[in-house]
C-alpha cells in the first residue's frame, strides 16, 4: 500500500519524457526543477498550464508532498461524518499531478464503510495532509491548510452535503472530474 501515495509521480523527470521548462514568475525566466526547484512554480506545458507548484507536508515535517494545482484554489467543505470530525477541508488534483517527497513509511491509513477512501495520516503528529476521497479515487484530496506559505492567491469554499453522500456527487457538476488530468 505505501506505494499509493506514490502512484502521482507520473510528471516527475522521465515518466513522460524529459522536465519541462517552468516559468518563474520570481526570475521571470524558465528553468527546470533540478536547476532551481523554489523558484520553478508555473508550468508552461499544456497538462499543467497556468497551474503552480505548491509544496506542504504534516506538522512535524515527516511527511511532504508537491502537487501541481492552481493558485485559485477550490475548496470543499463536506458535512460527512468523517469530515465533520476532521474539520477535513481539501481541493482535488488527479494523482499525476501529485508526488510525495518524503513520509511514506510514517504513513498510515483509516477506511470505513465502502473502504474507496483511504484516509491517510502521519503516525506522528497525526495531521492528515492529503487523502484519496471516495469521490476521486483516482486523484488525491489535498488539505490547504497543509501548504507551505507563498503560492495560494485565493480560496473558494464551497459546502458539500456529505450525509447524502451519493446524491451530493451524483448532482454536482464537476466534483466527479476534478480527479482528471
Amino acid at each position: 500500500k505505501g506505494t499509493d501515495w506514490e502512484r502521482g509521480s507520473a510528471w516527475s523527470k522521465g515518466a513522460q519524457g524529459d522536465l519541462v521548462p517552468l516559468y518563474s514568475p520570481l526570475t521571470g525566466s524558465l528553468s527546470s526543477p533540478e536547476e532551481d526547484p523554489k523558484s520553478s512554480v508555473v508550468c508552461l506545458c499544456s497538462e499543467y498550464r497556468g497551474l503552480v507548484k505548491h509544496t506542504g507536508g504534516c506538522h512535524c515535517g515527516a511527511v511532504r508532498f508537491e502537487v501541481w494545482a492552481s493558485a485559485d484554489l477550490h475548496v470543499f467543505n463536506c458535512n460527512c461524518s468523517i469530515c465533520t470530525k476532521k474539520q477535513n477541508r481539501h481541493f482535488i488534483v488527479p494523482a499525476s499531478r501529485f508526488k510525495l517527497l518524503k513520509g511514506a513509511d510514517n504513513l498510515t491509513t483509516y477506511t470505513f464503510n465502502t473502504h474507496r477512501a483511504q484516509h491517510t495520516f502521519c503516525k506522528t503528529c497525526g495531521v492528515q495532509s492529503f487523502y484519496t476521497p471516495r469521490s476521486n479515487p483516482d486523484g488525491y484530496g489535498i488539505a490547504p491548510h497543509c501548504l507551505d506559505d507563498g503560492t495560494v492567491q485565493t480560496i473558494i469554499t464551497e459546502d458539500i452535503n456529505g450525509k447524502e453522500w451519493e446524491k451530493a456527487v451524483r448532482e454536482h457538476k464537476t466534483i466527479r472530474d476534478m480527479s482528471k488530468p
